[in-house]
């Protein structure tokens, strides 16, 4: 059997261990979360290296990849210097293939729906999920960036993706270098809620991206909403379906009650590739298409 595991600094609340099939190979998918401790993530990378079949890199990112620039998360690199021999992603791959097939998606599924209530997207930070936010810009659908909102605490709205590219080319050199605690809720912090924002999820028809920054703002009012996210537990659907969202689309799949991140799943195709290296853009899309791997759609309310 094949095993991936994705090490996370997020709550150990949402850790959860899956068996799945994948083109004929059977595939432990495990998540390990750290409760915000860095340091006993990379003890655990050290601990696990080289008897698993892939890494996934939970709850924080080792960079962000906007229009083919790559910015490193400096102090995210700490947490994985100990793996020397097992495959390492942190979702990356999948962002920039699974996900950028968001839009067309919901084009198919509920179009309908759209043409009724509009086509406009808050996507809570641009620079973290670059082929999503791009899905949405090339279908023509209205856009609100948060990158400076949900990332910064700061109440401009973006709309453009050249905006994101020069905020990324500004800021990213100084914010990568900041504690990774600082701009993304880790352990506890990721069960808190402090609604804010609320005029920009009140505009959207659609809420997209990380579904902790969603959680961490959003208003107990989504009545009619429809919210493209991943990594959702059982709790988190039930949250979404109390405050009256429409429909959860999760761009991962749903396994055994709940969506894993990208960076799990990216594992997982890493695993079972037999290739121990992470994959490229192309081998990624081959492998989503032999398996069939969509977004999943579940209507709510």
């Amino acid at each position: 059997m094949k095993r991936a595991v994705s090490i996370s600094i997020g709550s150990s609340k949402r850790n959860k261990k899956v068996e799945v099939n994948l083109l004929g190979e059977q595939v432990s998918i495990e998540r390990i979360g750290t409760d915000g401790d860095m340091e006993a993530a990379a003890l655990k990378y050290k601990e696990l290296d080289g008897t698993v079949d892939a890494f996934g890199v939970g709850g924080a990112d080792l960079g962000a990849l906007v229009d083919g620039k790559w910015y490193p998360l400096y102090s995210v690199q700490p947490m994985v210097r100990f793996v020397k021999k097992t495959p390492l992603v942190d979702g990356g791959g999948l962002k920039n293939t699974l996900e950028n097939k968001a839009a067309q998606f919901l084009e198919q599924r509920i179009k309908s729906y759209l043409d009724e209530h509009g086509r406009k997207v808050l996507v809570t930070l641009g620079m973290d999920r670059w082929g999503l936010s791009k899905s949405f810009v090339d279908a023509g659908y209205e856009t609100v960036f948060g990158d400076f909102m949900f990332g910064l605490g700061l109440p401009i709205a973006l709309h453009k993706l050249s905006q994101i590219k020069t905020l990324g080319a500004l800021l990213m050199p100084v914010v990568g270098r900041l504690p990774f605690a600082w701009i993304y809720p880790t352990g506890e912090k990721q069960e808190k809620r402090t609604p804010n924002w609320g005029k920009y999820y009140a505009w959207a028809t659609i809420i997209a991206g990380d579904c902790h920054y969603i959680k961490r703002f959003m208003p107990d009012d989504l009545k009619g909403k429809v919210i493209v996210t991943n990594t959702t537990t059982p709790e988190d659907v039930e949250q979404f379906r109390k405050f009256g969202v429409k429909y959860l689309v999760t761009t991962t799949p749903v396994l055994d009650g709940r969506s894993f991140g990208t960076n799990m799943m990216e594992a997982a195709l890493v695993a079972i590739s037999g290739k121990n290296r992470p994959l490229t853009w192309a081998e990624y899309d081959e492998l989503l298409n032999k398996l069939g791997f969509e977004p999943q759609l579940q209507e709510l309310n």
